[in-house]
C-alpha cells in the first residue's frame, strides 16, 4: 500500500512494541496527526468472543463526556400525535409511515441515526435488509426504540455512540476530534471502555479485551493500555 510523506512522518513517532497509558497515547495520535482538516480519532478494540454466537455478543451505546466533536443527524419515525415533540427535542427529520416510504423507495439515508418508538417498531423493522447493513436500525438496546423520544433525540445530539462487535470480533468507535487534546479524549476512551467491560458476555471466557488501538483518519495506530 502507498503511503505519503507525512504518513511515514507520522510513523517515526509511534512505538510499534510500546503498550501506551491512554493519555500518552492520545498525546501521540496527536503529534503524529499531520492533515490540513480537523482528524476524528477513533478506537479500535479487539474482544476475545465470538461474535458468530448469539450469547457473545457485545453492543451497547453511550454517551461520551465530551461528544465526538461532530452533531449527529436525527431521524424520527413517530405517530402523527408525537412529532411535534419529537421536533421540538431538535431532531433533523421527523415522519411516519411517509419517511418509511421515503426510505423504501428513494434509498433515503440522509441522516447519523433513527429513533423510533416501540408502537412503530412493526413497521420500522420490515426495513431490516436496507437499514440493518448501514448500522441505523434502531434498537432497544442502543436506546433508539424508545417510548421517551426527546431524550433519545438529545443524547444522540450530545454524543451518544452505539457500539457493536464487526465479523471479526472488534468494535470500531470515533471518540472525538484531534482538537480535542489529550486530556477530552482520555475521558471519552474511559467511558467507552467502561462500558464495553460492563457488556462483558457471561459466557465470553479467558482474555476478554484482546487489544486496543487508537489512530486519528489519517495517522498511524497507537496501541492503549485498556486494562482496569
Amino acid at each position: 500500500m502507498f503511503r505519503g510523506k507525512n504518513y511515514k512522518e507520522s510513523v517515526k513517532l509511534v512505538d510499534k512494541t510500546k503498550l501506551y497509558d491512554p493519555a500518552e497515547a492520545f498525546e501521540t495520535v496527536i503529534k503524529a496527526s499531520k492533515a490540513k482538516f480537523d482528524e476524528t480519532v477513533e478506537l479500535h478494540v479487539r474482544l476475545g468472543v465470538d461474535s458468530r454466537h448469539a450469547d457473545q455478543q457485545v453492543r451497547g451505546a453511550v454517551v461520551l463526556p465530551n461528544g465526538t466533536g461532530k452533531t449527529a443527524r436525527v431521524l424520527v419515525i413517530c405517530k402523527e400525535e408525537r412529532q411535534q415533540e419529537a421536533t421540538d427535542a431538535g431532531a433533523d427529520f421527523v415522519g411516519g409511515d411517509e419517511m418509511i416510504e421515503k426510505i423504501q423507495k428513494e434509498n433515503f439515508f440522509d441522516y447519523d441515526a433513527i429513533v423510533t418508538t416501540p408502537d412503530m417498531m412493526g413497521k420500522v423493522g420490515r426495513l431490516g435488509k436496507v437499514l440493518g447493513p448501514k448500522g441505523l436500525m434502531p434498537t432497544p438496546k442502543a436506546g433508539t426504540v424508545s417510548p421517551d423520544i426527546a431524550k433519545a433525540v438529545q443524547e444522540l445530539k450530545a454524543g451518544k455512540i452505539e457500539y457493536r462487535l464487526d465479523k471479526t470480533n472488534i468494535i470500531h468507535c470515533p471518540i472525538g476530534k484531534v482538537s480535542f487534546g489529550p486530556e477530552k479524549l482520555t475521558e471519552n476512551f474511559d467511558t467507552l471502555i467502561g462500558a464495553i467491560i460492563k457488556a462483558k458476555p457471561a459466557a465470553a471466557k479467558g482474555q476478554y479485551i484482546k487489544s486496543c488501538v487508537t489512530a486519528s483518519t489519517m495517522g498511524p495506530g497507537v496501541k492503549v493500555n485498556a486494562a482496569r
